[in-house]
């Protein structure tokens, strides 16, 4: 069910990209350990998910482990690892009965096999929904995704006429092949920075930051990032 409040003349951005961060802070305040934050983390999640859907957004893209995530403590990656799969195996009925299409984007074969496993079951599961893209940034990276994508460019020789490549080559062979990219980019937790996300996507995307942890993002900070981004003027360049 789509948001009842909505106005004709607000812009619900098609595509938002969330860096949910400071759930190891939020937990540290509060003389937690970090891997509780995670979890609490992980269950704000499916409630944005839901959220976006009923305001109209049509694909969410969540930053979930980056590529330099691995250089955290062993037991802190090993408790993410383990939210993941929880998550991947419980989600498929919610998903069936919400209609939501998942995909997991970035580098895959270095993850668990019984994960990678998970995650093929669950795309495929949930291909033919019509509701919302949901994006699972996994062993993610900006730069990594790009040099992913030229890779396959050259294995599907599309990069032996140098006059041929353009944005439509490159973009074709990333992780979100098909996807728009995001009109809007919430980050978390004060932070003011990219990280190595959607390197490539967010090149023409509004951004909002926001003081609140992940644990404490809520709907209500949601529609502000929204009420935010229908208060810039989008020129892509150019001039109006």
């Amino acid at each position: 069910m789509k948001d009842r409040n909505a106005t004709q003349d607000r812009k619900i951005p098609v595509h938002v990209a969330i860096i949910m961060d400071g759930n190891g802070r939020w937990a540290k305040r509060r003389g937690m350990p970090r891997t509780f934050g995670h979890t609490q983390g992980a269950k704000v999640v499916e409630q944005i998910l839901e959220d976006a859907d009923e305001i109209g957004i049509q694909y969410l893209t969540v930053y979930a482990f980056s590529t330099e995530n691995w250089s955290r403590p062993e037991t802190e990656v090993k408790a993410l690892m383990n939210l993941l799969r929880r998550y991947m195996k419980s989600s498929l009925a919610k998903c069936a009965k919400n209609n939501v299409r998942v995909r997991v984007i970035g580098d895959k074969s270095v993850l668990a096999e019984d994960l990678q496993e998970s995650i093929e079951v669950l795309e495929r599961e949930t291909a033919a929904n019509t509701g919302i893209g949901f994006q699972i940034a996994i062993n993610y990276g900006g730069r990594d995704e790009i040099v992913r994508a030229v890779r396959r460019a050259a294995q599907q020789g599309l990069l032996q006429d140098p006059d041929r490549i353009d944005d439509d080559v490159i973009g074709g062979c990333l992780d979100t092949a098909g996807i728009p990219d995001p009109d809007l980019l919430i980050r978390t937790c004060g932070e003011q920075r990219i990280s190595n996300f959607l390197l490539w996507q967010l090149a023409y995307s509004e951004f909002y930051f926001t003081d609140k942890a992940w644990p404490e993002f809520d709907r209500e900070e949601l529609e502000r990032a929204i009420d935010a981004f229908n208060h810039r003027e989008r020129r892509y360049g150019g001039l109006k």
